[in-house]
């Protein structure tokens, strides 16, 4: 297999070869829901479903599992607001008398919106924290007994892993021990060292009694890190092939993971892989800079098409750098693709939906997705079948025509593209978008042989029934194209 993917634990592009023949295994960090979904979670989501895709098309059988983090400081925090007087008023993210249960589920739902809308195929298993408190408490036994973890010695409950035990710590990220700062996450009462984090959180009178469990050490909740070690285990095993997540999940969060998980004898990941980042003109994303930008703004903006063509453009590793021209870049590099599958469907037929393979892909977009993901490269082979397939439109080669049209259909279903809500089609499901082309591109072929035929009542009477329907034709050079006629800007 000739796949090749960026390894951060060793700083380089390696080949890629499944732990287990024919099988590929991925964990990736999914969302805390404390809030609605940004950009840069769809983004890491869309990279990751990228990379699952290209997997498939290798052949392989891929199970996918993606965490939802429902237990947090912030959850509790966000809650704890939305009792107190006015909080509802303040922020309309806030549902005030909410619990904190509530409000996680609620968010929750909201990302599941933000994931389905962009055609992120949902993964193998979901798995929340809440429902994996007996895997926690197994996982900080083991590593106790290891001598990598304690229990605070003021009996507040709370257990850390102890950092200078385990001699690789800060290995995935590179950096020296001494010159870390003091882990945030965690009450410094009892701690041995100030970079050690927590395993479990002794309950505080602050929080509800709901946030809670009892544990061997104490009634409490489990530590972040702790979370994603202990759901990766019970559904991939102590080894598997790779871990995602966003570059900004490196530290401390996944070298955190990394550390309690090979302290505690398991092999973990073979490959981590992160994405890049999401910024604004060139700065990062901010609530308090004014310059924040939402998935369902951009949604309501562009569509769901353009959005998953634009956050998926670039090399998952790169910074993703968004601008007011931006949508417009991508719904015009998606029209051109959709423009002439219109027009090539309405040719030769549309082709038939069919699990796409490597092989049947163009040679130098399969080797740009082989090295590293790289879905820029593979765009522009892209472009340039778009291109040629146009001009065998013009020329008349069906031929060539049909040829390129599979290609096409074959490599937006790789990326993606097809999976994405359909502006057109009112935001139903792909198939759905794809039945409407392919029944108001036969009427387009019927209506162009009758004016060939100069049977311009015919050629009227196809029109003036797709009118009928919502239809509206517009005659171009290129040939007819259709909108609904509520798409039709207003004059």
């Amino acid at each position: 297999m000739s796949l090749r993917f960026h390894d951060t634990a060793r700083a380089e592009v390696r080949p890629f070869e499944p732990l287990e023949p024919g099988r590929a295994s991925l964990y990736y960090c999914g969302a805390t829901v404390q809030g609605m979904p940004h950009v840069g979670h769809v983004r890491s989501a869309i990279a990751f479903d990228q990379l699952t895709r290209w997997l498939e098309a290798r052949g392989l059988r891929v199970t996918v599992v993606r965490n939802v983090t429902d237990i947090d400081d912030k959850i509790l925090a966000k809650s704890r607001d939305s009792f107190r007087e006015g909080a509802a008023d303040a922020d309309p993210a806030v549902v005030q008398d909410e619990p904190w249960w509530a409000l996680a589920y609620r968010f929750e739902q909201e990302f599941q919106r933000s994931y389905a809308a962009l055609g992120v195929r949902p993964p193998t298993y979901e798995p929340r924290a809440t429902g994996h408190i007996p895997e926690m408490h197994a996982l900080i036994q083991l590593l106790i007994d290891r001598g990598h973890a304690y229990p605070a010695p003021d009996g507040s409950g709370d257990v850390y892993f102890d950092v200078r035990s385990w001699p690789a710590y800060g290995s995935l990220t590179r950096q020296d021990i001494d010159e870390m700062q003091a882990a945030p996450d965690a009450d410094p009462r009892g701690k041995r060292d100030p970079r050690d984090f927590a395993l479990w959180k002794g309950a505080k009178e602050s929080d509800p009694v709901t946030a809670s469990w009892a544990s061997p050490w104490g009634t409490g909740r489990p530590g972040w890190h702790l979370e994603c070690s202990s759901m990766v285990t019970k559904y991939l095993g102590t080894e598997f092939d790779i871990h995602g997540g966003g570059l900004d999940l490196r530290f401390p969060h996944h070298e955190n993971e990394m550390a309690q998980s090979q302290a505690a004898g398991h092999a973990f990941a073979r490959f981590w892989m992160h994405n890049g980042m999401v910024t604004f003109e060139g700065e990062k994303m901010s609530k308090s800079l004014g310059n924040t930008v939402s998935p369902q703004e951009m949604i309501d903006a562009a569509g769901p098409r353009v959005v998953r063509y634009y956050l998926g453009q670039a090399h998952y590793r790169s910074v993703l750098d968004y601008r007011e021209t931006s949508l417009q870049e991508a719904a015009a590099a998606v029209a051109r693709i959709d423009g002439f599958i219109g027009k090539a469907s309405a040719r030769v037929g549309v082709p038939a939906v069919q699990q796409v393979r490597a092989a049947d892909l163009p040679a130098a977009f399969a080797d740009a997705m082989d090295d590293d993901l790289n879905v820029p490269q593979a765009l522009a082979v892209l472009h340039t079948t778009v291109r040629s397939g146009n001009t065998a439109l013009a020329s008349g080669d069906d031929a060539a025509v049909g040829a390129a049209l599979s290609a096409v259909v074959a490599m937006t279903g790789v990326l993606g593209l097809d999976d994405a809500g359909d502006v057109r089609a009112g935001g139903a499901d792909a198939a759905l978008a794809k039945a409407l082309d392919a029944l108001v591109g036969d009427r387009i072929a019927e209506r162009v042989d009758a004016r060939s035929a100069r049977d311009w009542a015919r050629a009227d009477a196809v029109r003036e029934a797709l009118s009928s329907a919502g239809i509206v034709l517009e005659d171009t050079a290129d040939g007819a194209r259709w909108s609904l006629a509520e798409d039709r800007p207003e004059a």
